[in-house]
């Protein structure tokens, strides 16, 4: 019998039509795919209404994937590709894989040997990463940085060690809320010259994407409190 396919399938950053980011193909998929695994089975509905309206929300299976998710029912997740259904894992924002969770079913779906289907969408690292000036040709994202102010002070400053010896960007987030507390200890802890570039609510109409050293950030009124944003780096 066939494998089904795993298709991963990009989401909007934001609240902005789908259109404004997402090609044709992504639409098509929505279309025919009845299976899914998400990490919230409400957004995703409401995702999957907007591009294929016609679609009967009753056909469509879930099974949802967090930090909640017993991974003994993860091996599970895709039961219905190996029976020769395709199936499409879906991020609450931008593509999946990439910061979030749906790295897991991809690492299984490859043990299992099926197929792994990526499709174009936004992802708001490279957005931002493109957009910033700073070195594309070499650059590591870290994900969240520490909480606890001693340490995430020594892990902010050895960022910007690495980036001096090596040449290289270094790309970090934060919880929304927690964005103007990242800002104000990279504005203490680096040194004036250092570049700092801030993507918030890329792709929506409020985008906001800037690059200039500390000592300019330092005169720079700029709220990002409790928007989407991502930092980059580089010395």
């Amino acid at each position: 019998m066939k494998t089904g396919k795993l298709f991963l399938i990009p989401t909007t950053l934001g609240d902005n039509q789908a259109l404004v980011s997402l090609p044709t193909s992504v639409y098509e998929k929505v279309a025919v795919l009845d299976f899914y695994i998400a990490e919230n089975e409400k957004t995703a509905r409401k995702f999957i209404k907007q591009l294929a309206p016609e679609k009967k929300q009753a056909e469509l299976s879930f099974n949802i994937l967090n930090k909640h998710t017993d991974p003994l029912e993860l091996q599970h997740f895709l039961d219905k590709a190996e029976e020769g259904f395709d199936i499409g894992l879906l991020s609450e924002a931008g593509c999946p894989g990439i910061a979030d969770p749906g790295a897991e079913i991809v690492k299984l779906a490859h043990q299992k040997n099926i197929k792994v289907v990526p499709l174009v969408g936004p992802s708001s690292i490279l957005l931002t990463m493109m957009a910033s000036g700073l070195n594309g040709q070499n650059f590591t994202f870290h994900g969240y940085l520490p909480i606890q102010k001693q340490e995430r002070k020594q892990f902010i400053r050895k960022l910007e060690s690495l980036s001096a010896e090596n040449q290289q960007a270094q790309i970090f987030i934060e919880t929304p809320y927690r964005n103007e507390k990242l800002f104000a200890d990279l504005l203490s802890f680096l040194h004036p010259s250092t570049q700092l570039c801030i993507g918030c609510d890329v792709t929506l109409t409020t985008e906001y994407i800037k690059t200039k050293p500390i000592h300019e950030w330092k005169n720079t009124k700029i709220d990002i409190h409790k928007r989407p944003a991502i930092f980059i780096i580089q010395k």
